[in-house]
C-alpha cells in the first residue's frame, strides 16, 4: 500500500523547498523543484555524482526538525558503493536514499550541475605593497669550539644584525626545528618574520634561499565566500576561488542561524566547523589552480559581517540577536591559523579586521576603506547589498553606517522561480507592455530569448529561475506594464489572452514567465515551470523597503533629503541594472547614471589589508570614527519601512526616477504627513 503521508523537504544552498509523499527518492524530489542535482548514470547508484547530506536540528524558520532518521536506510545499492568507492558517513546517495520525514538537505558543490556562479573579483593594482611578513635569507657559519652560542642566538642575531630588526623574537615551538634546517642546508636559511606585532617574530623556517611568500584575503560573505590567493612579493593575485556559503543549510539569514545556535545544543559547533571546512577548501582550490606550495602560504586576511565573524571565529553568536547587540570583541584579532583550523602553511598567521557595531561589520569597514568617501567634498552613499546589507554614508563631514536585514529574497532564495546566480538562470527581462510577453537572457548567453538561436544556445543549462539581477528587474517591468500595482498587488486577466499569463493562485493571481518546458508561444525550453507570485512580491517589498528604510534613517541623521553620488558594493548589487534598483525603490531617488557598482568592495578593503600592514591601523582608527545607527532602535524606521513597501515609494516622489521611465508623477496622500527635509550637503 502506497503512503500518502507527506513530509516538507528543502534543499540547500538553493532554498527551494516542496512538500513531497513518504518513499519519494530525495533526487526526484529535487528534480521536480528545479534542483540541478548531478546524476552521470541516470540514477543507477554507480556514478556517486548525486550525493547529498543531511542537515539535523531544529530549523525554526522552516518550522521543522531535520534528522538523518528522515532518510530510508543506506540499502544494498549504497553499500556496494561504499564498498568500491568510499561514501563518506553523512552522504547519501539521492538517486536511492527515500524521503520518510521532514528534511533540510544540503546539496554539495561538487553534486550540482552548473553551480553557482560566484562574482566576486578583485584586483591588486595601485595598491601598496608593504605586508606584515618579511622574508629573511641568511648564511651563518658552522658551529666550532670557538663560539660556544646556541643556533637560534645565533640565527637571531644575524638576522638582527643584516636586516636592522630589532628584538626579534624565536617562539618555542620553533626552536627545536632551527637547529635541524641549518644542518641540513649548510647553515644557510630563509626566515619568515611576522613585523606587524609590537615584537618582531619569526613564524616560519625554510632551507636555504626562497623568495616564495603568499597569503589569502578572505571575504566571508552570508551567501557566499570569496578567496583570493596572493604572491605577497609582487602583489599580483594568483588565482580566485569562491562558493556558497555552506552555513546556508543551517538558515538563509543571520538571525535564523542565530536561531540554530540557540536551539541546538551542537549548533554553534556544526556552523563554526562548516565554514572552516569550507575556507580550507578554497585554500586547496586555490593552491591546485596556482600550482603553489601550502608550506609557503603564511598569512591570511578577513573580512564579515559580526554573525559570520563569531562563528568563524568560534565565539557564541547568540548575544548579537538581543539587544544591545554586544559582540564578543569588536576590535581586530590576530592569533594562528592553527588555532582555528585552517591549513595553511606551518606558523600561517590570520588578521582578521576589526568590526564597526554589533550588526555592522569588518566587511563595512573594509568597504569605507576600499572606497575612500571622506575623500569627496559632496554626500556620498555606499550600500553593500546582500543577504545582511550593510549602509555607509559620508556627509561630508562625517561616516554613518548602519545594517539592516534585507533577507535573501533579493538574491533569489525564498522566491519561487527564484535562485542563486549559475548558469541558466534568468538575469535580465523585459515585458512588451501590449502582449505581457515576456523576453529574458539567461547567464551563459548573450542572446535574448526572443532571438533566433536561443533555444540551441541553451540546451546544456535549460531556462531554471530567475536570479538576484532579474528579479528586481521583473518587479520594476511588472509595474511598467501594468501587471503589479504600485502598492504591489498582481491584476486579475483583462482579456482571454491574459489568462495565459496572469493565472489564479488561490485567492490572487500570479505572471507567468515560462511555462514547464516550454515558451507559451509554443517554442521547446528545458526547465521548470516559471512564475512570480503575490507571495514573491511581497517578499521583494519587505527586503528592499528594509534596505530603504535603513537608508532613509541615515539621511535623517546627516540633515540630507537627497543623495547624488550611490554606490552599490558587493557581487549582486554590482549586477543589478541600476534604473531598476530605483525603480524597485531600493536606493533614493536620482539620475540613473549617478549610480555605479564598485564591485567585491568588501574584499578589495581585505586585500588592501593583506598587502599593506600600515592598512590594518588606518582601519582600526577608522572604525572608532564611525558613528553607529542600529536600526532595530531607532523608531523612525518603521515609519520609512512602510512607506518604502510602495514600488518604488508610498511617499518619496522619485522625480527622475519616474522620468526616466515616462511614469506619471506620484499621487501624494493627503494623510502621509511626510516631512520635508532640506536637500544638498550638510553644512558644517
Amino acid at each position: 500500500m502506497t503512503s500518502t503521508q507527506k513530509a516538507h523537504i528543502v534543499f540547500q544552498p538553493s532554498g527551494k523547498s516542496g512538500e513531497f509523499t513518504h518513499g519519494t527518492k530525495v533526487l526526484d524530489a529535487a528534480r521536480e523543484l528545479g534542483v540541478n542535482i548531478e546524476s552521470v548514470c541516470g540514477g543507477r547508484g554507480i556514478c556517486g555524482k548525486c550525493q547529498i547530506s543531511v542537515a539535523t536540528g531544529q530549523f525554526a524558520k522552516f518550522a521543522i526538525t531535520s534528522h538523518e532518521d528522515n532518510l530510508s536506510p543506506r540499502g544494498a545499492i549504497e553499500q556496494r558503493y561504499d564498498e568500491k568507492r568510499g561514501l563518506a558517513e553523512d552522504r547519501r546517495l539521492s538517486c536511492t536514499a527515500q524521503i520518510e520525514g521532514n528534511l533540510v538537505i544540503d546539496v554539495p558543490s561538487a553534486s550540482i550541475i552548473a553551480g553557482q556562479t560566484i562574482r566576486k573579483d578583485g584586483s591588486t593594482a595601485g595598491m601598496v605593497r608593504n605586508p606584515a611578513l618579511k622574508l629573511c635569507y641568511v648564511e651563518l657559519t658552522a658551529p666550532d669550539m670557538n663560539t660556544p652560542i646556541g643556533d637560534a642566538d645565533r640565527l637571531k642575531e644575524e638576522i638582527e644584525k643584516t636586516f636592522d630588526i630589532n628584538s626579534l623574537h624565536i617562539p618555542f615551538n620553533l626552536i627545536h626545528k632551527i637547529q635541524a634546517t641549518l644542518a641540513k642546508s649548510d647553515w644557510k636559511v630563509t626566515a619568515c618574520v611576522d613585523m606587524s606585532g609590537q615584537t618582531p617574530e619569526i613564524i616560519a623556517l625554510f632551507p636555504g634561499f626562497t623568495d616564495v611568500l603568499m597569503g589569502v584575503a578572505v571575504d566571508i560573505g552570508s551567501t557566499t565566500v570569496a578567496a583570493h590567493l596572493v604572491d605577497l612579493m609582487d602583489g599580483k593575485i594568483l588565482a580566485t576561488a569562491g562558493r556558497a556559503n555552506p552555513q546556508i543549510r543551517f538558515g538563509e539569514d543571520l538571525m535564523s542561524r542565530v536561531s540554530y545556535v540557540m536551539m541546538n545544543d551542537d549548533g554553534q559547533q556544526k556552523l563554526t566547523t562548516s565554514i572552516r571546512q569550507c575556507i580550507n577548501e578554497l585554500v586547496d582550490e586555490l593552491l591546485e589552480t596556482s600550482d603553489r606550495e601550502r608550506a609557503h602560504l603564511l598569512e591570511a586576511v578577513f573580512v564579515a559581517n559580526p554573525v559570520m565573524q563569531h562563528l568563524f571565529l568560534g565565539l557564541d553568536p547568540t548575544p548579537l540577536g538581543l539587544a544591545p547587540f554586544n559582540p564578543a570583541i569588536s576590535s581586530a584579532v590576530r592569533t594562528l591559523a592553527n588555532d582555528l583550523d585552517l591549513n595553511l602553511g606551518d606558523g600561517a598567521q590570520i588578521y582578521f579586521l576589526p568590526i564597526v557595531a554589533g550588526h555592522v561589520g569588518a566587511d563595512a569597514a573594509a568597504v569605507i576603506r576600499s572606497e575612500r568617501p571622506e575623500l569627496e567634498n559632496d554626500p556620498v552613499l555606499i550600500v553593500d547589498v546582500g543577504t545582511n546589507a550593510e549602509i555607509m554614508l559620508w556627509d561630508g563631514a562625517k561616516i554613518y553606517a548602519a545594517s539592516s536585514p534585507t533577507g535573501p529574497a533579493l538574491e533569489g532564495a525564498e522566491i519561487s522561480s527564484g535562485q542563486r546566480a549559475a548558469p541558466g538562470a534568468i538575469e535580465r527581462i523585459r515585458i512588451d507592455k501590449g502582449t505581457l510577453q515576456p523576453r529574458y537572457q539567461i547567464i551563459g548567453s548573450s542572446l535574448w530569448s526572443n532571438e533566433e538561436g536561443f533555444a540551441e544556445a541553451t540546451i546544456k543549462t535549460g531556462v531554471t529561475g530567475l536570479c538576484g539581477s532579474a528579479i528586481v528587474e521583473i518587479v520594476g517591468e511588472m509595474l511598467r506594464a501594468g501587471i503589479v500595482s504600485p502598492d504591489g498587488i498582481i491584476r486579475a486577466p483583462a482579456n482571454a489572452s491574459e489568462e495565459k499569463r496572469l493565472i489564479p493562485n488561490g485567492r490572487t493571481f500570479s505572471y507567468v514567465v515560462k511555462q514547464d518546458g516550454s515558451h507559451l508561444d509554443g517554442t521547446h525550453l528545458d526547465g521548470p515551470h516559471l512564475a512570480i507570485t503575490q507571495n514573491d512580491i511581497r517578499a521583494i517589498q519587505l527586503a528592499k523597503s528594509a534596505l530603504y528604510a535603513g537608508v532613509k534613517l541615515l539621511l535623517d541623521k546627516a540633515g540630507l533629503q537627497s543623495i547624488s553620488d550611490i554606490r552599490l558594493a558587493g557581487a549582486f548589487g554590482s549586477y543589478i541594472d541600476t534604473p531598476y534598483a530605483l525603480l524597485l525603490g531600493l536606493i533614493p531617488d536620482t539620475e540613473h547614471e549617478r549610480v555605479k557598482g564598485v564591485g567585491n568592495a568588501a574584499g578589495q578593503g581585505a586585500l588592501m589589508a593583506l598587502l599593506d600592514m600600515s592598512e590594518r591601523t588606518k582601519i582600526e582608527q577608522l572604525v572608532l570614527e564611525i558613528e553607529k545607527i542600529e536600526t532595530a532602535l531607532e523608531p523612525e524606521f518603521q515609519t520609512h519601512f512602510v512607506n518604502a513597501m510602495g514600488i518604488p515609494n508610498s511617499v518619496d516622489p522619485f522625480i527622475a526616477t519616474r522620468k526616466h521611465f515616462a511614469m506619471a508623477p506620484l499621487e501624494v496622500r493627503a494623510t502621509s504627513g511626510a516631512k520635508k527635509r532640506r536637500g544638498g550637503r550638510r553644512s558644517r
